[in-house]
């Protein structure tokens, strides 16, 4: 008989899969547009990054702007590797990409281990150790991408077309992914430290910086396929309708089984009060640190499948203006549930960037930015907590664990042991 937990993960899943054939078969049969089709694969895209925010902000307590940042970062890396696939069938972009990142991440696991048994190091001196170190082995990657590459390229030449295209943009997304989680923990070093508001402050300048160079990405940072301002055009759309459900199913259970852990008690221990926590021995800017950087993990995630919907990017999409959009849809769905940030990002596409945008006048679209304020505020007045509050769903429900048979109840207090 399956107990209580396999019961709730098979209905999940079951859900989860009964929802994408249907929707596979609307799409096949023509009934579901290709515009409604795309509006659907944005809503899981968001639900992502939104994911990954609430983790940072409703779980752990870190009032973060950062989140499209991120996500800009995601989207752009990933991009540039399938172009460069699908252009100049070169893998030179995914291997280099591949070897920055995997060379980062193990000098700074291994920094990571060193310098946390060094008392008295203040986050800027560590942070100057971590940056030096990652732009050392940047370089170093791409010198060995250089000999690498040819070999990589004809493997790849080697599979059919399609197949060869699917493997670059999978690679190209998670490792886009991992180069935000990296990016994150080397902002997050030096600003963890402040207090919410300001480190709310801290991330919106992040976000704004990185608008400014995807600005000037063909001058400034040399990648002349990125076209700065002028866009981005020529990307590869694999992003298809099953690796969106696919990722979006994965990034929940992920989410969900770390809140489960020890972990995740601890980091939602942190935004409950951060003196207790300290108190029961736990480590403050460990858990800050990495509640955020597994949050910008889920936001290049996202980026990297929103790049290959529409095929073009233009810096204009990650303005801090939209960065606000993951905040409003946490906060409508309800700060630290899953289940009402999934269905608030889904409403936020199918409503404000659908019927908005379809079913009303030419021109009314841009009063999406007054729509959503206005219902942002009637939640708040009426709902404080958001559209689902605490709740959750059976299968993301917080359980107990199961108590042993002879583990007495309130209601049988333990005998006094006596010597």
């Amino acid at each position: 008989m399956l107990n209580k937990f396999s019961k709730s993960t098979l209905w999940f899943l079951g859900s989860a899969f009964a929802v994408y054939l249907v929707l596979q078969i609307l799409v096949s049969a023509g009934i579901l547009s290709q515009f409604w089709n795309t509006i659907i694969r944005l809503g899981a895209v968001m639900a992502i990054v939104s994911i990954g925010l609430n983790l940072i902000y409703g779980f752990n307590g870190q009032f973060s702007l950062g989140q499209w940042g991120f996500y800009a970062i995601g989207a752009y890396a990933a991009a540039d590797v399938t172009y460069r696939w699908d252009v100049n069938k070169s893998a030179d972009g995914l291997v280099v990409l591949a070897l920055a990142t995997s060379l980062s991440g193990i000098a700074i696991l291994w920094l990571h281990a060193r310098l946390s048994k060094v008392r008295g190091l203040d986050p800027l001196s560590a942070f100057t150790l971590y940056l030096t170190s990652t732009i050392l082995l940047s370089a170093l990657a791409v010198q060995i991408g250089i000999a690498v590459t040819p070999v990589v390229t004809g493997a790849l030449n080697l599979l059919p077309a399609a197949a060869a295209m699917q493997i670059v943009f999978i690679l190209a997304v998670l490792f886009s992914a991992i180069l935000a989680a990296e990016i994150s923990y080397l902002f997050g070093l030096p600003i963890l430290s402040l207090g919410s508001d300001y480190f709310g402050i801290a991330t919106l300048g992040f976000t704004i910086i990185v608008k400014i160079l995807l600005d000037n990405s063909d001058t400034l940072l040399g990648f002349v396929e990125m076209k700065g301002a002028r866009g981005m055009v020529g990307i590869p759309k694999v992003t298809s309708l099953f690796w969106v459900f696919i990722f979006l199913v994965l990034v929940v259970a992920l989410v969900r089984n770390l809140l489960r852990s020890s972990y995740g008690r601890a980091i939602i221990s942190v935004r409950e009060d951060e003196i207790a926590a300290k108190a029961m021995g736990i480590d403050i800017a460990e858990y800050k640190i990495m509640a955020f950087v597994i949050g910008s993990f889920l936001a290049g995630l996202a980026g990297g499948l929103y790049a290959h919907i529409n095929g073009f990017l233009h810096p204009d999409t990650f303005n801090f203006i939209k960065s606000f959009d993951p905040m409003i849809i946490i906060v409508f769905g309800g700060l630290g549930s899953i289940t009402g940030t999934v269905f608030a990002s889904f409403a936020w596409a199918l409503i404000l960037e659908g019927v908005l945008r379809l079913w009303l006048p030419q021109g009314f679209e841009t009063w999406r930015f007054v729509v959503y304020p206005l219902l942002l505020l009637v939640t708040m007045l009426l709902r404080p907590a958001g559209i689902f509050g605490n709740y959750e769903i059976p299968f993301l429900r917080q359980v107990l664990p199961k108590l042993r048979k002879n583990q007495p109840s309130e209601a049988e207090p333990v005998a006094e042991v006596r010597p």
